[in-house]
């Protein structure tokens, strides 16, 4: 008798939408260009006031793979990417975001669910993109397809590499993903990164060596707003106070608060033409005040006290 023929995981692919016409027809393109074809594909708009809508149920019209989910009341980025991880299909075995301003390449699916596949604990799989005009997210060993999620949560920590990108460089294990619903905390711009902690914690990252996925750079991007206002140092520091002491030694997180401080307190004085803006003043007067309730003055000192003595040995040598 002939084998049985075993059918590829269900993946769900996701696209969150706000306004998104512009870009939503080369996103969409590129999903039906998967050489993994089991998949679903949930669009999940936010309230647009464009075309996007209109765009995507013509594609849903083609293709019976395509649910398209219009709502009128508008939650903002992190709120939608919650909401639209609600519409997973219960036999969805990964999930997969691609933002509407960004792409995959035809293998992307195919590469990621082999490498999961093959590494049953991991709860993420990774892999090389172009950012723009560069390819990123590297650092790791290249012979290598598995990481413990505590050797990459370690390394991320003290700042040695950075292999999460945006949502839409990663694949998901939805059964991890359902068991951390509500995914996404609503309140940081940064929540795909904390997001990828939580799940880290108790699962390990796969990686493919190929470059998988595109993520545009434009004007309108959220990674343009958060850069003007200058919330990766201080999402770092939220990161290491979660985190560091589960993944660090006393010392390591020690010495890492007080280079994390140090290059804040840099960034904020070279930029303070900015705090005439009303948002930039207001964002890093939150961050300032959080940082004097949370961060502990003794661990400070005594990190850069590591570091000055480990600079002194250095230059006698």
């Amino acid at each position: 008798m002939p084998a049985p023929i075993v059918e590829p995981p269900l993946v769900s692919i996701l696209t969150p939408t706000y306004n998104s016409e512009v870009f939503l027809a080369e996103c969409i393109e590129s999903v039906l260009a998967q050489t993994h074809e089991n998949w679903e594909y949930l669009i999940v708009d936010d309230a647009s006031t464009d075309r996007t809508v209109e765009l995507a149920l013509s594609y849903a019209a083609q293709d019976p793979r395509i649910g398209v989910h219009r709502h009128a009341n508008r939650l903002g980025v992190p709120a939608n990417w919650n909401r639209t991880l609600r519409y997973l299909s219960p036999d969805s075995v990964y999930c997969k975001f691609v933002h509407a301003d960004d792409s995959l390449y035809p293998q992307c699916i195919q590469r990621m669910v082999e490498c999961a596949e093959a590494n049953p604990s991991a709860g993420i799989i990774s892999a090389y993109r172009l950012d723009g005009t560069r390819v990123n997210l590297d650092g790791l060993d290249p012979e290598r397809t598995f990481f413990p999620g505590e050797e990459i949560l370690r390394s991320t920590l003290m700042g040695g590499f950075y292999v999460f990108g945006s949502p839409t460089s990663l694949l998901l294990r939805s059964e991890n993903v359902r068991a951390h619903m509500p995914l996404y905390d609503e309140s940081t711009l940064h929540a795909d990164t904390e997001a990828c902690f939580d799940l880290l914690r108790d699962s390990d990252l796969g990686f493919v060596h190929e470059v998988l996925t595109f993520t545009r750079r434009h004007k309108g991007a959220v990674t343009n707003y958060a850069s003007w206002l200058g919330t990766y140092r201080p999402s770092q520091l939220r990161m290491h106070q979660l985190h560091g002491r589960v993944f660090l030694s006393q010392a390591e997180y020690e010495r890492r608060l007080a280079t994390l401080l140090v290059d804040y307190v840099r960034f904020l004085g070279k930029r303070l033409p900015r705090f005439r803006d009303k948002a930039f003043r207001s964002y890093h007067r939150k961050v300032l005040s959080d940082l004097r309730a949370n961060a502990r003055l003794t661990e400070v000192m005594r990190g850069a006290g590591l570091q000055l003595r480990e600079k002194t040995r250095s230059i006698r040598g």
